[in-house]
């Protein structure tokens, strides 16, 4: 065979390779990694991108993403410390460092997802379980997503898998279980209204008290300044009475006469009495 013809029949045999889906050439991206496998073995890996040349019929590619990956669970449950059971829906960042191993233990990226769900949901099962919900949902969430991210790296790194970081997406209780605990928050809720409102009526009822006291204090203190006012207010007029009197007697007299009679007969006023009475000495004299 000539040159020429061997050529023609070489550019035939790959024509009909390329016919049969079976070319020998293939290319890896630049987001991809590859493993190259003989009759069920590896026997290349290759991690940068470009065009490769296979054997058809006997070798095949299996391509690995090398980019940084998504997780993202279905919701299941979780029991935790207290008893209480937690329907959790979680996420994840993940990356294949080692294709090659992943290649070895899952033959494919789906098969290595499906274990990355399940050392993620082991991890968080045990970790979870180590404490109640109220430290789950509210105080230590960031803490406990920190050592479930580090356990579940370190299994999964045996198996060429990075995982960065684990997140709760969501966390709710099962639908049987929220009824009863709406009714323990309504219950509690109540009781603190009734506390509060015991502490308020107790709190008025000082508040009454001491204001009661204060009036009646009030109240004897303004007596007692009024009854020594009135005491020094009678002691002095007492005293001008005296001496009045002692500067001229019927002049004192008669001014206290015309004074009980401005305040005996008033407007309709009656009196029974002896026309001779004292009283009347000074309405007789001329």
């Amino acid at each position: 065979m000539t040159k020429q013809g061997f050529i023609i029949a070489l550019a035939v045999a790959i024509s009909g390779l390329f016919f049969l889906g079976a070319s020998p050439l293939f290319t890896v991206d630049i987001t991809q990694n590859a493993i190259v496998v003989q009759l069920g073995k590896p026997v290349r890996n290759i991690t940068e991108p470009g065009l490769y040349v296979k054997v058809p019929f006997i070798q095949e590619v299996t391509y690995f993403d090398k980019r940084l990956l998504d997780y993202d669970s279905d919701a299941q449950d979780v029991i935790t410390q207290d008893k209480k059971t937690l329907l959790l829906d979680n996420y994840a960042k993940w990356r294949i460092v080692d294709p090659l191993k992943v290649y070895q233990n899952f033959q494919t990226q789906r098969g290595a997802l499906q274990r990355l769900n399940d050392i993620i949901y082991s991890e968080l099962r045990v970790e979870l379980g180590r404490h109640d919900l109220l430290e789950i949902v509210a105080d230590h969430r960031a803490d406990l997503m920190k050592i479930v991210t580090q356990r579940s790296h370190e299994k999964a790194s045996a198996y060429g898998i990075e995982i960065q970081d684990v997140r709760i997406k969501r966390a709710d209780l099962p639908e049987q279980n929220e009824k009863a605990v709406f009714a323990r928050m309504q219950a509690e809720r109540e009781r603190q209204a009734k506390q509060y409102r015991a502490e308020g009526a107790e709190e008025a009822q000082k508040i009454r008290s001491e204001a009661e006291k204060d009036r009646e204090i009030i109240l004897a203190q303004a007596y007692k300044e009024s009854e020594e006012l009135r005491g020094a207010g009678d002691a002095k007029a007492f005293k001008v009475y005296a001496d009045a009197y002692r500067q001229d007697v019927h002049f004192f007299e008669f001014t206290r006469s015309m004074e009980a009679y401005k305040k005996t007969c008033k407007d309709k006023s009656t009196l029974v009495m002896s026309p001779d009475s004292e009283f009347f000495r000074y309405l007789k004299q001329r």
